[in-house]
């Protein structure tokens, strides 16, 4: 699949893929940062922002479009950096594809598989009419029946898009994702992966706990775990400097 993407900047190859319900535009900041010292991908993943909506929904299928992103680009030892649901795609390309990556960041995810969490945030998308619904201001209030967090309601609303006036759509193939949520929260399979990786975990978040650190450690020995103070899961927006700092150090 042909992914969507936006590249930035000069230098050594940086591609970064965003989480679940996200897109290349909620990295587009720090992107812009990163491109002073680096030729810098933002990537739509298959069936969300921009790229095309498929079927199939799994990291497999991730990785066969990272690939291909790689090789129509010509991009040689690429750093890829993936953040949750990304960064266990990233993590499966690593696994499948080696000898390709310079070196792996994965932020605040592990490689475990994990339990349904985003009962309320579904609910919320399908309490969300676009047959009805003409403004974005309702869109809010009806997603506000179950997201209360006005952060990640507007994370969440910028998949909303102007079909045309007065029509609303959804740049994601939301149905897709929500019938195939099970696969994305699927553990990844490592066999003792010696890419140089380093995961970054936010202060407050719970994807990544102290009792994973064995685990990941063992599947990915040249492997380092830093904890990024004062942010949570969405620890590059959160907490940008640290992020951009941590990130940069490990790329030089």
């Amino acid at each position: 699949m042909k992914l969507h993407y936006k590249k930035l900047g000069e230098g050594a190859p940086l591609i970064i893929v965003h989480g679940l319900f996200g897109a290349a535009d909620n990295w587009g900041t720090i992107g812009k940062k990163f491109a002073e010292n680096n030729t810098v991908f933002l990537v739509d993943l298959r069936n969300h922002g921009r790229s095309p909506h498929d079927p199939t929904m799994n990291y497999e299928a991730m990785a066969k479009d990272i690939l291909e992103l790689i090789q129509d680009e010509n991009i040689i030892d690429p750093v890829l950096l993936g953040h949750s649901m990304g960064g266990k795609a990233a993590l499966f390309f690593a696994e499948n594809h080696p000898n390709i990556l310079k070196k792996l960041i994965v932020a605040d995810i592990g490689i475990k598989s994990y339990p349904m969490h985003h009962d309320l945030i579904i609910k919320g998308f399908k309490n969300i009419d676009l047959s009805i619904i003409q403004r974005r201001s309702e869109a809010l209030e009806a997603l506000h029946e179950y997201v209360k967090e006005v952060g990640i309601q507007q994370f969440l609303l910028k998949n909303l898009y102007w079909v045309e006036k007065g029509v609303l759509g959804w740049r994601m193939n939301l149905d897709v994702i929500i019938n195939n949520i099970h696969e994305i929260l699927k553990e990844i399979r490592i066999q003792s992966n010696t890419t140089e990786t380093l995961f970054l975990r936010g202060e407050f978040s719970n994807y990544i706990e102290n009792e994973d650190y064995a685990k990941i450690e063992k599947a990915l020995p040249n492997s380092t775990i830093k904890t990024i103070n004062n942010a949570g899961h969405w620890l590059h927006a959160e907490n940008p400097v640290d992020f951009y700092k941590a990130v940069v150090n490990f790329i030089a």
